[in-house]
């Protein structure tokens, strides 16, 4: 359950959006994006902005939408590589998605995809991703990742949610487990008491389960809740001197094989 409220995520999905426009601004949006190769920049703005469309449509019409966002007429961005436009289209996707899904409110249903969620869900959903896509850019263009704890910490817990369900995992899902047996422990070392911040994950078939626990574990990451997410979301190399790894390695490394969102 996430310990944050639905205004929370819509004013995030603006804020974090703001945030992202600010670490690519004056950059070459035709550079490659290092976490998501077939990416550049601009292909990263358009997969968000086209999500958030996608997302506002659904909840404010009530009708499913079945396509991703950039294959929907109007969803895709603006004709050409004009940054402003692409700026300016994304900023309104943003706001307009905020606006909506708070006027909604948390009980609103929306299908997307194949997958029926309250706006809630869809809020929390998009303001992750946003948050987690501004890591891309921020890696692109060797820009910091200033995160609120708890927007970080809840990030987490989501992903770990999604993740550790098969239905979403889907193909990524091994059947066989993921190769090694153990657990794996996450501990954030720059949060408070207020902010749940320590994971305990157990590697199973054909996903992991996981909880909040301070228990001792076949290997442990500490260091700092948005690097946490960053190694976690695969946005930052268990090697990068931020963060420190104790114990067996070879247990993470089979367990982050298994984490792909984009």
């Amino acid at each position: 359950m996430t310990r944050l409220g639905h205004d929370r995520f819509c004013d995030e999905v603006a804020n974090q959006t703001s945030l992202l426009l600010g670490v690519v601004e004056g950059a070459d949006l035709s550079a490659t994006v290092p976490t998501a190769p077939d990416w550049s920049l601009s292909d990263l703005l358009r997969h968000i902005g086209g999500n958030l469309r996608a997302a506002e449509t659904a909840v404010r019409t009530g009708t499913p939408v079945t396509e991703p966002g950039r294959q929907i007429p109007g969803h895709g961005g603006p004709d050409g590589d004009d940054p402003g436009a692409l700026s300016a289209w994304l900023s309104e996707a943003a706001d307009r998605f905020a606006g909506t899904l708070a006027e909604a409110g948390p009980d609103a249903q929306a299908q997307i995809w194949t997958i029926r969620w309250p706006a809630a869900a869809w809020a929390r959903r998009a303001a992750n991703d946003v948050l987690v896509h501004r890591a891309d850019a921020a890696g692109t263009v060797g820009a910091a990742f200033p995160v609120e704890p708890d927007l970080a910490a809840d990030a987490i817990d989501e992903f770990l949610d999604l993740l550790s369900n098969p239905q979403v995992a889907g193909a990524e899902a091994d059947p066989d487990g993921p190769g090694a047996a153990g657990t794996v422990h996450l501990h954030a070392t720059d949060t408070g008491p207020e902010v749940a911040s320590e994971w305990l994950v157990e590697l199973g078939s054909p996903t992991f389960t996981w909880r909040h626990a301070h228990d001792k574990a076949t290997v442990a990451v500490r260091g700092p809740v948005a690097d946490l997410l960053r190694v976690v979301s695969r946005r930052l190399s268990p090697d990068a001197e931020v963060v420190e790894v104790l114990g067996d390695r070879a247990v993470l490394d089979a367990w982050l094989e298994q984490l792909v969102l984009n």
